[in-house]
């Protein structure tokens, strides 16, 4: 584990930035158990905006989510451009995509195995 954190909080963490994503209509959710596979987090979640500004809206989302429920800002690479943006919160890590940046370097290729869930808009 990336910190002395349990990993039931961690999950439950994730689960609160996955509901602030699809909340802010993200598409193409991921998530990627990392749990022993990894030193640089536990979770790894992936979601895809429909252009750079949707992309950089969900930044800005979970960035408040983050500063709102532990007072702390998260770092964030990948801004203005919102090609690909990386928010990197210690224990869970969110890869933002637009969806043509998100097909071309294909990390659920990388990361994923059968430990890692795909969640459907449709499911709503």
């Amino acid at each position: 584990m990336a910190s002395a954190v349990s990993i039931d909080d961690v999950r439950a963490r994730s689960d609160s930035l996955i509901a602030c994503l699809e909340d802010d209509k993200a598409e193409d959710l991921t998530v990627i158990d990392l749990t022993g596979k990894s030193s640089l987090a536990d979770v790894m979640i992936l979601a895809s905006g429909r252009s750079t500004r949707h992309v950089s809206s969900l930044a800005d989302s979970i960035s408040k989510r983050v500063k709102e429920t532990s007072g702390q800002s998260p770092k964030i690479e990948g801004l203005p451009n919102a090609d690909w943006v990386l928010i990197d919160l210690g224990d869970i890590i969110i890869h933002l995509f637009r969806p043509e940046v998100r097909d071309f370097y294909n990390l659920e290729k990388i990361w994923a195995d059968d430990s890692s869930s795909h969640i459907s808009n449709d499911l709503k």
